[in-house]
C-alpha cells in the first residue's frame, strides 16, 4: 500500500528530524519519493516493502560503503542516517513492515532524454562501468548469489512468458534470439569471468551532466553474474534511438575495455546477451500486460526494444562480434582476405562437379535467421528465394520440437507412434475429404516417384503426361517426366511414354491475358494428346503454379477442364503441391484450390517439413487400395518420428501466425510495388503470382519479347551485392523468381523494391 504524502513527511520528521516537501517517483517494485528539506537540499526516500529481503538491502548499503574509497565512489548516492544512525529504518503500516532509506540526490538527466548523445559520452559511460567493475570485482556479499529475472544468465527462462506476446511476428523475433541464446551463451556461461554487478546501467539509471556520465543510481538490480553482463546491458540501453547502433555499443565497449579489459570470448558474446536483455525486457512487458498493469515503468522501454530486436536481427552476429573485436584492438572475427579458392578446390575434388553454386563471387553462408542469412563476411542478406525455409530458417518453435523430438526417439514406421498417426490427421484436415490417405517419403523427387507409381497401379497404364517445361525432382522417373531436365542441355530426350502439354503461359503463349477463355483454350491440347494416346494415359501431372515453368500461375478453368478430360480417359490427376503449397498462395492454403479442384493425388515436399527431409504423397482410398496389392510398402525414414513432429510443428505454426493470411497481404504489397516499377523500367514487362509465388519477366523489347537474359542476371548480381537474395527461372532464364520463406515481411518488401528500382536505375535498364 503506497504512503501518502504526508505519512512520508511524518516519518522524515519523526526518524531523521527533518522537514522536507515530498514529490511521489514512479517506481518498479519500491516507493521512491524525492523529498526536498528547508534549505533547499534533495533526496530520495526509499520504501521498501517486508517481501524484499533485509540481507538484500544491507548488500546495497554495503556496496556504497565498499565504493567510498574508490575514484567512483562521487557518482553513486551516499546513504543519510536516521536520527539512531542507522541506515535502514523500519515502519509500520497496516500491520506490515517496512524498511525507508534517504539517498543522497545525484545531479544530471537522465540517458533517456539526452538529446545528443557524443562519441565522447559514450566512451565516458564504458569507461565509468569498467572502473566501477574494476573497483567492485573483489565485493562479496550472500544475498547477491540469488535467481534474478533481470539477470541476462537467465534469460533463456523468458520462453516461459513468449505466449504473452500477441503479434506473431514480435513473439517468433523474441523466440528466434531466446534459441540463439540458448544456443551460443548457455553453453558456456560457466566459463566466463563473474562478480557482483550493478545490473542495470539502463537509459533512466544513468545520469549525465555537461556531456559526461554523471551518476549511476538503483542499486536494485545487483546481481553474481556474468561480469560481461554489465557492459552488455549498458550497450543495451546506449544503442536506443542510435543513429548508428552497433557503433554506439563498440564505442561503450571501447571505453570499457580501456578501464577494465574484456576477454575476446565475452566480447564475442555481446550480440547475444544485448538481445537477451532484449527480450526478458520485452516478455517482462507482454506479461504485465496480460495482467492489466497500468505502471508505466513495467513497459517504458518496450517501444525501443522492439526497434533494437528488429536492428539486431538485420545484423550479422559475426559483423557485431567483428566490430566489437577492433573496438577493443582485437584480432579481427572475419577474414575478410579468404577467396574461398581452396574450399573450391577442395569441393570440386569430392563433390560432383555438375553441382553449382550461386552468384558470380559464391556466398559462404553461416547462420540463418528468419529470414536473413549470415554469411562469414560479416555481410547479411534478405532471403527472397529460399522456399523450403517456409516458416523461416532456424523458427524457434520448430527448432525446439525437433530437438525435444530426436533426443527421444528416432526410428521407422514399423513400431507404433501416435506422432505418425496424428501428423497424418493434422494433415488430412487441410485437403478435400476425397484424399484421405498418407504416405510419407523424404523428398518432393521421391513423393513424385511414388505417385506416378500408384497411378500406374491403379490404372495399368504406363504414359504419363507433363506440361512443356515442367519440373518434378532428381530420381530416375522424375527427371523422365521433366521437360526442363530431358530437353536440356545434357538430357536424355523425351521417353515414349511421356507426353507433353503446352505449356499455359498467358505471356508469352498463343492466348494471352487478354482472352477470357484462355484456360479452356488450353486445356484442348490435353484433350488433343488423350485422343491420339487412346486408353495410354496413367496420369496427367501438373505444378499447381509452375516454377521451373516460369513462375505462372494457371489460367482460370485451366485445371477443371483438364481434370475433366484426363478422368473421362481413365486416368488420374497429380497435383504437384512441392513448390507452392501451405499457404504459401494466400488466397488458399493449396495451390489446386486456385482453381477449385480436387485431385486424386497430392505431392507434397520442400516446406512441408521447413527444409527438414520431409515429403507426403497423399491419396484417395480408392488410389490407396489398388497400391495395396501384396508388395509390402516400406520407406526406412518415411515418417519417423523425427520428421512427423517436425511436419507437425510447420502446421502448427502456419495456423498460430497466421502465415496464410501474411503471404496474401505481403505478397500483394510486393507485387504492386514491383508493377509501379513497371513503366519507369520497360525491362520488366510482367509481374505475376499468388501470395509469395512471385514472377517479374524481364525482356529487351515489349514487342519481340526477347529475353533480357544478360540483364537479369546482372540485376540479380547487383541485387545480391546490396544484401538481396534472387534467382532466375522460366525456360529462357528471363524470370526473377521470388519465393521467400513466409516470415518475409512489408518492410523486406518495400526495401527488395527499393534498392531493385535503384539497381535497375543504375544499369539504365
Amino acid at each position: 500500500m503506497e504512503f501518502t504524502a504526508n505519512e512520508v513527511q511524518q516519518l522524515v520528521q519523526k526518524h531523521y528530524l527533518l522537514g522536507v516537501a515530498v514529490a511521489p517517483l514512479q517506481g518498479y517494485d519500491e516507493f521512491n519519493y524525492r523529498i526536498t528539506d528547508t534549505s533547499g537540499r534533495k533526496f530520495i526516500l526509499k520504501i521498501t516493502g517486508e517481501e524484499k529481503q533485509y540481507s538484500f538491502l544491507d548488500a546495497q548499503l554495503r556496496i556504497l560503503d565498499h565504493l567510498t574509497v574508490t575514484d567512483v565512489a562521487w557518482k553513486f548516492q551516499q546513504i543519510l542516517r536516521n536520527k539512531n544512525r542507522q541506515e535502514l529504518t523500519p515502519v509500520f503500516k497496516d500491520g506490515k513492515q517496512y524498511y525507508v532509506r534517504i539517498l543522497t540526490w545525484l545531479e544530471g538527466e537522465c540517458w533517456a532524454t539526452v538529446p545528443v548523445k557524443t562519441k565522447e559520452l559514450y566512451l565516458d559511460l564504458g569507461h565509468f562501468l569498467g572502473e566501477t567493475d574494476e573497483a567492485m570485482r573483489e565485493f562479496q556479499h550472500d544475498a547477491l548469489h540469488r535467481h534474478y529475472t533481470w539477470d541476462i544468465s537467465t534469460a533463456a527462462e523468458a520462453n516461459k512468458l513468449l505466449h504473452h506476446i500477441p503479434d506473431p511476428e514480435k513473439r517468433r523475433l523474441a523466440g528466434y534470439f531466446l534459441l540463439a541464446f540458448e544456443t551460443e551463451v548457455v553453453p558456456v556461461l560457466q566459463e566466463l569471468r563473474h562478480a557482483c554487478i550493478h545490473g542495470d546501467a539502463n537509459d533512466y539509471n544513468v545520469l549525465v551532466q555537461d556531456g559526461k556520465v554523471s551518476g549511476l543510481i538503483d542499486l536494485g538490480d545487483m546481481v553474481y553474474t556474468a561480469l560481461v553482463n554489465n557492459v552488455a546491458i549498458a550497450c543495451t540501453y546506449a544503442m536506443f534511438n542510435a543513429e548508428d547502433p552497433l557503433q554506439a555499443a563498440a564505442w561503450v565497449i571501447e571505453g570499457y575495455h580501456k578501464a577494465f579489459p574484456l576477454t575476446e570470448q565475452e566480447v564475442d558474446l555481446i550480440y547475444y546477451l544485448i538481445a537477451g536483455r532484449l527480450c526478458i525486457s520485452v516478455t517482462q512487458s507482454a506479461y504485465q500486460a496480460s495482467q492489466g498493469s497500468s505502471n508505466s515503468h513495467h513497459f517504458v522501454t518496450e517501444k525501443d526494444a522492439w526497434e533494437l530486436l528488429n536492428t539486431l536481427i538485420r545484423i550479422n552476429p559475426l559483423r557485431a562480434a567483428d566490430t566489437f573485436r577492433k573496438a577493443c584492438g582485437m584480432p579481427s572475427a572475419i577474414n575478410k582476405e579468404e577467396d574461398y579458392s581452396q574450399l573450391l578446390n577442395e569441393r570440386a575434388a569430392v563433390i560432383g562437379r555438375n553441382l553449382s553454386i550461386s552468384y558470380r563471387k559464391p556466398l559462404k553462408i553461416v547462420k540463418g535467421a528468419l529470414q536473413y542469412l549470415y554469411d562469414d563476411k560479416g555481410e547479411t542478406y534478405v532471403d527472397c528465394v529460399n522456399n523450403p525455409s517456409h516458416v523461416g530458417h532456424c523458427h524457434p518453435v520448430v527448432v525446439r520440437a525437433m530437438q525435444r523430438q530426436i533426443a527421444t526417439l528416432n526410428t521407422n514406421s514399423r513400431y507404433l507412434s501416435d506422432h505418425l498417426v496424428e501428423y497424418a490427421k493434422e494433415l488430412l484436415s487441410t485437403l478435400p475429404p476425397n484424399l484421405a490417405v498418407v504416405y510419407f517419403t523424404n523428398s518432393g523427387s521421391e513423393a513424385n516417384d511414388l505417385a506416378i507409381r500408384m497411378s500406374r497401379h491403379y490404372t495399368g497404364r504406363k504414359d504419363v503426361m507433363v506440361l512443356d517445361h515442367a519440373y518434378h525432382g532428381t530420381s530416375t522417373v522424375a527427371m523422365e517426366m521433366s521437360p526442363y531436365k530431358f530437353d536440356g542441355k545434357g538430357g536424355f530426350g523425351q521417353m515414349p511414354y511421356i507426353h507433353k502439354a503446352v505449356s499455359p503461359d498467358l505471356y508469352r503463349g498463343e492466348f494471352r491475358y487478354d482472352d477470357p477463355l484462355a484456360g479452356e483454350k488450353y486445356a484442348a491440347d490435353v484433350a488433343q494428346i488423350l485422343e491420339r494416346n487412346p486408353g495410354k494415359i496413367a496420369a496427367f501431372i501438373c505444378e499447381t503454379l509452375l516454377g521451373v515453368g516460369g513462375q505462372i500461375p494457371l489460367p482460370d478453368n485451366y485445371l477443371s477442364q483438364v481434370y475433366k478430360y484426363i478422368r473421362a480417359a481413365g486416368g488420374v490427376c497429380i497435383a504437384d503441391e512441392v513448390q507452392v503449397g501451405f499457404g504459401r498462395v494466400g488466397e488458399k492454403f493449396w495451390g489446386f484450390e486456385l482453381q477449385e479442384v480436387q485431385p486424386d493425388i497430392v505431392v507434397l515436399g520442400k516446406p512441408i517439413g521447413n527444409g527438414h527431409p520431409l515429403a507426403a504423397v497423399v491419396v484417395t482410398p480408392e488410389i490407396a487400395d489398388a497400391f495395396n496389392n501384396g508388395m509390402e510398402y516400406f520407406n526406412t525414414f518415411g515418417g519417423n518420428p523425427v520428421s512427423m513432429v517436425t511436419g507437425r510443428a510447420v502446421l502448427e505454426v502456419i495456423r498460430t501466425e497466421q502465415m496464410q493470411q501474411h503471404a496474401l497481404e505481403t505478397g500483394n504489397y510486393l507485387m504492386d510495388g514491383l508493377r509501379s516499377l513497371m513503366a519507369k523500367h520497360r525491362i520488366i514487362s510482367d509481374v505475376r503470382g499468388f501470395g509469395l509465388f512471385i514472377g517479374a519477366e524481364m525482356v529487351k523489347d515489349h514487342t519481340t519479347m526477347e529475353p533480357a537474359v544478360d540483364e537479369i542476371n546482372a540485376v540479380v548480381e547487383q541485387m545480391k551485392e546490396r544484401g538481396f537474395l534472387l534467382s532466375t527461372d522460366g525456360p529462357l532464364h528471363n524470370v526473377l523468381k521470388i519465393k521467400p520463406p513466409m516470415v518475409f515481411n512489408r518492410q523486406n518488401a518495400a526495401d527488395m523494391v527499393h534498392h531493385l528500382d535503384e539497381v535497375l536505375t543504375a544499369l539504365n535498364y
